[in-house]
């Protein structure tokens, strides 16, 4: 029996290599969220069940492929596995640090080159499909929609020679805890945060807003804010070198931002068209959109990043599809999926009111990240 890490898990998944996932977590919280893969069967009975052995279960595990035993922290996986093993059933494996370490892996994924000879970074958050970026030219780097593990960009940083300069939110996030004023503190970086946002935060930090010019090392590889409300207020997009836009959590590459995680819905749903079908129209159709967040394991390209031309999905992306403005309107503010896990805490962490501990701030942000209208 061997440990399977989040890292090494995500890299499988990525091959799409043939895996059977057990899961013995409760049956609510797997309906709620599990591991996704093209090449994933998966199994769930919750560990409850399995205690006076695996007997009852053996002839429904495959033989055909390794089996991942998985559950929240970790040690229930290990009990299960043994059982399993003892049984003669190979190869094993159990899931390191269980569901709270898969829900913050981030994997770096290079996107593309800059004009300059500077690249652009994805970093993927597959277990909750959140996506945080870094921009590297000439020795500095600026880091947008950072989670809260911020060891990672400052490793990565360091790893490629260079300075975090900027940390930018392009909108208070709802989902996750964000990581741009840690991180800013970290590396004496300055922190940008849309003034519309930040009404009620209690902490300084930079306008982001158009007019005001974000520059990334000594030729100028420049970030341009685009207000585009909808999501939130206050949310912001980002025009980096002409060539790439990230659009925070207004669209995505399957579904586009819903407007009530601050309880507005009704009151932002014009600024969400109006985005949307006007503001974005605008712009360059050649501009490669870089999200905050994608919904699915589906929308991972082949070496696991979440990228779309925005001249596709104003053709392929339901949201950006529906012609009728009252048919709009009842889309993104009925029948909307479950809000985010603990979302209320998480803002109010954000603005800087509460400080959770980090096994409270784990706890808040475990689940799916659920900022889209995935049934548009």
């Amino acid at each position: 029996m061997r440990g399977l890490t989040s890292a090494e898990l995500t890299r499988r998944l990525l091959s799409h290599e043939p895996l059977f996932i057990l899961d013995v977590r409760n049956e609510t919280d797997f309906q709620d969220w599990k591991i996704e893969g093209k090449q994933v069967r998966h199994m769930n009975v919750p560990y409850f069940d399995l205690l006076d052995g695996v007997e009852g279960i053996m002839d429904q595990i495959p033989d055909d492929r390794e089996v991942l035993v998985v559950c929240a922290k970790e040690g229930s996986s290990v009990f299960v596995a043994e059982q399993l093993i003892e049984q003669g059933r190979h190869p094993i494996s159990y899931l390191v640090g269980g569901m709270k370490a898969w829900s913050e892996h981030l994997e770096p994924v290079k996107i593309g080159e800059l004009k300059d000879g500077g690249a652009i970074y994805q970093f993927v958050r597959i277990g909750k499909g959140c996506l945080s970026y870094m921009v590297i030219s000439q020795g500095k780097a600026a880091v947008i929609d950072a989670v809260r593990t911020t060891d990672v960009f400052v490793r990565f940083a360091e790893e490629h020679h260079a300075q975090i300069q900027h940390t930018i939110d392009t909108h208070l996030h709802a989902d996750h805890i964000s990581g741009g004023r840690q991180l800013a503190e970290q590396t004496g970086a300055s922190y940008w945060l849309p003034p519309k946002d930040a009404d009620e935060v209690t902490f300084p930090y930079e306008k982001l807003e158009e007019g005001n010019r974000l520059v990334v090392g000594q030729t100028s590889i420049e970030i341009q804010p685009v207000y585009s409300p909808g999501h939130t207020i206050g949310s912001t997009s980002l025009i980096i070198d002409e060539q790439y836009m990230m659009s925070g959590d207004i669209l995505f590459v399957a579904s586009i931002g819903r407007p009530d995680l601050a309880g507005k819905a009704e009151d932002w749903v014009s600024d969400l068209r109006t985005t949307l079908y006007d503001r974005y129209k605008q712009l360059s159709e050649d501009l490669i959109v870089l999200p905050a967040h994608f919904g699915k394991i589906s929308e991972l390209g082949d070496h696991g990043q979440v990228t779309a031309r925005l001249g596709n999905l104003f053709k392929q992306n339901p949201g950006l599809n529906i012609a009728d403005e009252v048919e709009f309107r009842n889309s993104v503010t009925r029948n909307l999926p479950p809000q985010p896990n603990a979302y209320q805490e998480i803002r109010q962490t954000n603005m800087g009111k509460i400080t959770p501990t980090e096994e409270e701030q784990r706890e808040m942000e475990i689940g799916p990240n659920r900022c889209a209208i995935h049934d548009v």
